[in-house]
C-alpha cells in the first residue's frame, strides 16, 4: 500500500515529465488550428449527411437543405440560414447536431450521433467564420 509520502515523492518527477512533454509539442498543436471547410468539414458532411441532404434525399425533401456544396450549406433550409458565421451557439446547424433542439430534427436523423470530435470540428469552423477554405 502506498503512503502519502510515496505519492508526494513521485510528484516532482511526474510534474517534470509532464512539463517536458508539453514543451516538446509544436506550437500549432497547442493553439487551435484553422479548420478548413474542404479538408475537414466537407468530408464529414459527405460521410454523415449527404445521403439525405441532396436532391431526392429525405432530408432535402423535408427541409430544402442541399449539402453538396458550400453554397448550399450557407443558403440553408427553406426556413432560412442554419449557419451564423462567427457564432456557433446561434447557428442552427450546431444546435441540431448538438441535440439542443426538438428531438424530431436532431441530426443525423435516426442515425448514430456525430462524434464529439466531429461536433467540435463544426463548432470551431463556424466560430472561425464558416469560411469556404
Amino acid at each position: 500500500m502506498r503512503t502519502l509520502h510515496h505519492v508526494h515523492a513521485a510528484f516532482p518527477t511526474f510534474a517534470i515529465l509532464a512539463f517536458l512533454a508539453i514543451a516538446m509539442l509544436p506550437a500549432k498543436a497547442v493553439a487551435q488550428d484553422t479548420v478548413s471547410f474542404g479538408e475537414d468539414v466537407f468530408p464529414v458532411i459527405e460521410l454523415r449527411c449527404l445521403e439525405c441532404h441532396q436532391p431526392s434525399g429525405t432530408g432535402y425533401e423535408a427541409s430544402g437543405l442541399d449539402l453538396r456544396t458550400y453554397g448550399g450549406l450557407m443558403k440553408g433550409t427553406k426556413h432560412g440560414s442554419i449557419v451564423t458565421p462567427g457564432n456557433a451557439f446561434e447557428s442552427n446547424l450546431i444546435a441540431v447536431i448538438d441535440q439542443r433542439t426538438d428531438p424530431t430534427i436532431w441530426m443525423p436523423h435516426q442515425r448514430r450521433r456525430l462524434s464529439k470530435c466531429e461536433r467540435l470540428l463544426f463548432r470551431f469552423w463556424v466560430s472561425q467564420g464558416a469560411k469556404n477554405n
